[in-house]
């Protein structure tokens, strides 16, 4: 039993998937479809970054959507896997649009344009410097829930990545006066970072709003694929559900940990991770040891598929 999934923000680096795109003629084709319908030069962006847009948030997204895209239809095309042998997809944040595209339950250049979208509205949702995020390393979610909630402290969880991995969100003020008393209480790393914005969190509600709206006007295909939700952590083929999830993303946790567990629960023993970096192969190893994981980032690593 085979799922796959695709990372988020944080995984890119210049030079992505660059080498499918000079050794397969399907790497252009599809690029230029994606970039056709953005009319944005991701090629520039993917593999020279010539004007520093790649760290930005509103070409970061749509930036590695694209070279995920890329990989996986090269690893379709060029192995035996196909949907049947895939009963799940999953993605962490924006990854779960390309869970979408890639599953085929929303077509190609309408899941690009609509992550464009929700490129733009995280990066103009608030003012540069106010608000940001920070990884606490070394405690769990219900650790760190329950130091913010006796304590009082105006933050709020982001990403519940893994057992020793939490991301925090909220005002700027909040993050850097607050790291001194987490490492009092056990937190092993307190890393701030360089974001634009307190993602997945309540400062992203008047942009989940303006992206809900777009969401409800998408058309969502029916197949056995299930699709499992950052907002529920739940596995579904219900597009319902899918779109209903997918509109309470942006402002609400990443349960990453949980979607994990959720793999696990259902049976799946095999993974294989498509994008940049092999992030999220990091994550799973620290939820559970019971998968077997694949990354496949470059060429190379399509000798690694069976």
């Amino acid at each position: 039993m085979t799922s796959v999934i695709f990372p988020g923000q944080g995984s890119q680096y210049v030079g992505m998937s660059k080498d499918f795109y000079d050794n397969f003629k399907l790497s252009k084709v599809i690029l230029e479809e994606i970039q056709d319908h953005v009319k944005i030069d991701l090629q520039d962006i993917l593999f020279e970054d010539s004007n520093n847009l790649l760290n930005i948030t509103k070409y970061t997204q749509i930036s590695i959507f694209a070279a995920s895209i890329l990989i996986y239809k090269i690893l379709e095309s060029e192995t035996d896997i196909n949907n049947k042998k895939i009963n799940i997809m999953m993605g962490h944040s924006l990854g779960e649009y390309t869970a979408l595209a890639c599953s085929k339950k929303l077509d190609l250049g309408e899941c690009s344009l609509i992550l464009k979208k929700r490129g733009e509205l995280m990066n103009n949702a608030v003012e540069p410097n106010k608000s940001g995020m920070a990884a606490l390393i070394g405690k769990d979610c219900n650790y760190i829930q329950n130091i913010i909630d006796e304590n009082n402290i105006n933050l709020q969880i982001a990403n519940d990545n893994s057992p020793m991995q939490v991301v925090l969100s909220g005002d700027i003020n909040e993050i850097n006066n607050n790291e001194e008393f987490f490492l009092k209480n056990n937190i092993k790393k307190y890393v701030k970072l360089n974001v634009s914005a307190a993602f997945h969190s309540e400062y992203m509600i008047d942009a989940q709003k303006s992206l809900s709206n777009q969401i409800d006007k998408l058309n969502f295909f029916h197949n056995e694929i299930k699709i499992i939700s950052n907002f529920t952590a739940n596995a579904s083929n219900n597009n319902d559900e899918i779109k209903n999830s997918l509109q309470q993303q942006m402002s609400n946790k990443v349960r990453w940990t949980e979607s994990v567990q959720k793999l696990e629960h259902l049976g799946e023993n095999k993974i294989i991770e498509i994008g940049p970096n092999k992030v999220l192969s990091g994550l799973i190893k620290r939820i559970s040891n019971n998968f077997d994981i694949k990354s496949i980032n470059n060429i190379s690593d399509l000798k690694n598929y069976e």
